[in-house]
């Protein structure tokens, strides 16, 4: 494992969302989902894709808050432009768990 310094860590905006919107995105060479995350009105709401497939449905996401890195580059994933990462934690058997709050936080408060 690579260490870092907290001015390292400080780069990264970690930041809470909610779900507004969630599509199918068949053409994922991974099964995955079209996301959209409201990051309150300094960030917006960004666009991206997940793959949480394996333990979340559509209708289950809407209205769920996640964290998610917000200062990436964007990144063309086929048609989606991600404009953000979702961030979650891979189990034995390759699903993804997402990295969520244990309480209900205004959108956009930042992890530090």
């Amino acid at each position: 494992m690579q260490e870092i310094n907290w001015s390292d860590f400080e780069k990264v905006e970690l930041r809470v969302g909610t779900i507004i919107e969630v599509n199918e995105f068949p053409e994922a060479r991974k099964p995955a989902y079209k996301v959209r995350v409201d990051f309150g009105d300094e960030i917006g709401i960004r666009q991206s894709s997940a793959q949480i497939t394996a333990l979340y449905q559509r209708d289950e996401l809407v209205g769920r808050q996640i964290v998610g890195v917000v200062n990436f580059p964007p990144k063309q994933i086929g048609p989606v432009r991600s404009e953000c990462l979702i961030t979650g934690f891979y189990r034995e058997d390759g699903a993804v768990v997402l990295a969520v709050p244990d309480q209900q936080v205004p959108n956009g408060a930042k992890l530090g």
